[in-house]
């Protein structure tokens, strides 16, 4: 998770517990010449662009955030967040942060994690996502330079390649999030390509950031390119005359096309990740498919 291509993409783009909770899942399969057995799949929302208010009122936000048609969250890790706000929330233990969110009415598949957390904290980190219900950890971002070489990027790989395997003996999963720089060229490879070739399939999977549509580039395309490589999706949509990001359903994505791909992809979790101001009518849409 680069926090300044975020910040760039964000600055150029709120159903209860229990019973409502199951009935407001949405279909993963709803190409309508898809004919086999539809899967649930609960929509869910990163947390990096509500933080400000996240940490004020960890509880009451949540709350606020379900009862706007969310039922799964997907945190940012606290300690690897400290000095992006997130520190407030250092003080819960694992099963208290669980007991919050399950108690808003949501669940906690996912965290994203930092590469200096990673590499120096490892094992507490796998034994927090264990402990709190995780079932996936995502690495936001490797923290590269711009001008970093793609033998960089593959050196980066590896090491989290091997990170991935730990995670597996704990029953984790973990995943690469990209960014729009993974979309770039270096001496006419992309990397994100390379990066595909690079990762070990069985032990990282990737996180897709719908948002590069805004650089031309579908999530679609490559759920088809490469199959069951992905675990989860962040969500975002585009309007090209506004030069900024628009709740979902209003601006360039095809989400039919999207939605009748997931299965493909191998995505289990999608978490949509705009401005607050997006997330009701994101949902409404959402949920109107």
């Amino acid at each position: 998770m680069n926090n300044l291509t975020r910040r760039q993409f964000l600055a150029k783009s709120t159903l209860g517990v229990g019973s409502a909770l199951i009935a407001s899942r949405i279909p993963l399969n709803i190409n309508p010449f898809n004919s086999s057995d539809e899967a649930n799949m609960p929509l869910g929302f990163q947390v990096w662009t509500v933080k400000d208010i996240l940490v004020k009122d960890f509880p009451g936000t949540l709350k606020m955030i379900a009862n706007l048609g969310y039922q799964s969250v997907e945190m940012c890790s606290p300690p690897g967040y400290e000095s992006s706000g997130f520190g407030p929330l250092m003080k819960l233990k694992a099963t208290e942060m669980k007991k919050i969110i399950n108690d808003a009415g949501l669940t906690f598949p996912s965290s994203h994690y930092g590469m200096d957390e990673l590499r120096n904290h490892l094992d507490e980190r796998i034994e927090f996502a264990v402990e709190s219900g995780q079932s996936q950890m995502i690495l936001s971002s490797f923290g590269l330079p711009q001008d970093a070489k793609l033998s960089d990027w593959m050196k980066a790989a590896d090491e989290l390649n091997k990170m991935g395997v730990k995670a597996k003996v704990s029953g984790l999963q973990m995943g690469y999030h990209n960014h729009n720089m993974e979309f770039a060229k270096i001496d006419g490879t992309l990397i994100y390509d390379a990066l595909m070739k690079q990762f070990d399939p069985e032990y990282i999977k990737m996180q897709f950031q719908v948002a590069v549509i805004s650089l031309g580039y579908k999530a679609s395309t490559y759920f088809k390119k490469y199959p069951g490589r992905f675990i989860s999706a962040h969500l975002a949509d585009w309007s090209p005359t506004e030069k900024k990001s628009v709740p979902i359903g209003k601006g360039v994505v095809d989400w039919k096309e999207f939605f009748a791909t997931l299965d493909k992809g191998g995505v289990k979790n999608i978490f949509v990740e705009m401005e607050l101001a997006t997330f009701k009518d994101s949902a409404t849409y959402i949920h109107s498919l």
